[in-house]
């Protein structure tokens, strides 16, 4: 049997894309196998499929001092042999890589026992495990036709691979999830996997405000529930969500949203009109903010600068967002329809 090796992890960003091609992998008679971290969140998602897993131990690579870079080294050179060894025993013909810290030592080590790789980069400029890795890849799938420049000869537009069950869901059993029996537009919220504790925040001191035209559904991350507002009329909180997310973005009528990369993807493919509000630079590499700029200036959302967020800005920003929204929805649909499953498959496949 043709075995491929899928790895990524470290956020859900770097391990929804991997899912999303297990249906079509499947289907084409591949055996996949997946490396991960020991604890990463890709860990409980892969097992969730029922896809065999296999550990490694992994360094964070990290651009900040601490004493943890010191300890690092020793862990990815641990992980890189940890790698070699399942790579070895697998014999896949090729592995996807979707980035993230924990896929350094399978990259470089697949490179080395001469198994084709496959790298994915989600945002408009490569990540820090994704420069590492280009040089020992074959193939650099690339979610944004900017990245390409960044990429070199070895890059090919792909955009990113959209689960096939996010077009699947129902606006009914959105409403009954979140028992709204009003009828009214609905404003999703959706801060990433962690959730983003600043959005949270100025989100629930607008709600008074919002609740008077919008039903509000809240994924605000783990722990981060406000048992006060729990019950409140048009409102409802998740920590987090998988069988539920199709059916509240097919009741979500505008959405406000980090900017990570692949959350983007499933927006723009679902022609959600968002508003979007990037990490700033100082608690990130400046990639978020590349992606919504990017994608603002494609006329597919709006965009609202964390420094300048507040109650006032927000539901200002909000209002505009529904009042315009069919135009967002029109530039959304105006790309090309063709599937970022289907684009990396052809490259997959390519390997069997």
């Amino acid at each position: 049997m043709k075995t491929i090796v899928l790895t990524g992890g470290g956020t859900a960003g770097h391990v929804t894309p991997n899912l999303a091609l297990i249906p079509n992998l499947k289907a084409n008679g591949w055996d996949i196998q997946y490396i991960g971290s020991y604890n990463g969140i890709e860990k409980e998602l892969v097992q969730k499929e029922n896809i065999p897993y296999h550990p490694i131990a992994s360094g964070k690579l990290r651009r900040y001092l601490s004493v943890e870079n010191l300890k690092d080294p020793f862990k990815v050179i641990k992980g890189y042999f940890d790698a070699y060894t399942i790579l070895k025993k697998l014999k896949p013909k090729v592995v996807f890589s979707k980035g993230g810290y924990v896929t350094v030592p399978v990259v470089l080590a697949a490179s080395h026992l001469k198994i084709p790789v496959i790298i994915h980069e989600s945002d408009m400029t490569p990540g820090l495990a994704n420069k590492i890795a280009m040089g020992s890849a074959k193939t650099i799938c690339v979610n944004f036709e900017e990245t390409l420049k960044y990429v070199g000869s070895k890059g090919i537009y792909t955009g990113s691979p959209i689960r096939a069950e996010l077009f699947k869901g129902s606006k009914g059993e959105g409403n009954r999830l979140c028992g709204f029996d009003e009828v009214r537009p609905t404003l999703l919220m959706m801060g990433g996997s962690l959730g983003a504790r600043k959005i949270n925040e100025v989100l629930r001191e607008a709600l008074p405000s919002l609740l008077e035209k919008y039903n509000v559904v809240h994924i605000c991350g783990k722990n981060n529930l406000d048992e006060s507002l729990v019950g409140l009329n048009g409102y409802k909180q998740f920590e987090y969500v998988r069988e539920e997310l199709p059916h509240l973005f097919a009741m979500a009528d505008v959405m406000l949203s980090r900017a990570g990369a692949n959350a983007l993807a499933e927006i723009i493919a679902l022609n959600i009109p968002s508003l979007l509000i990037p990490l700033s630079q100082a608690a990130s590499r400046g990639d978020q903010i590349l992606n919504a700029n990017a994608m603002n200036k494609k006329g597919y959302c709006e965009v609202l600068f964390e420094e300048n967020l507040d109650k006032s800005t927000l539901i200002e920003k909000i209002n505009n967002l529904y009042s315009n929204r069919q135009q967002f929805r029109c530039k959304m649909e105006e790309m090309t329809k063709q599937s970022g499953v289907d684009k990396v498959m052809v490259e997959i496949q390519k390997y069997q």
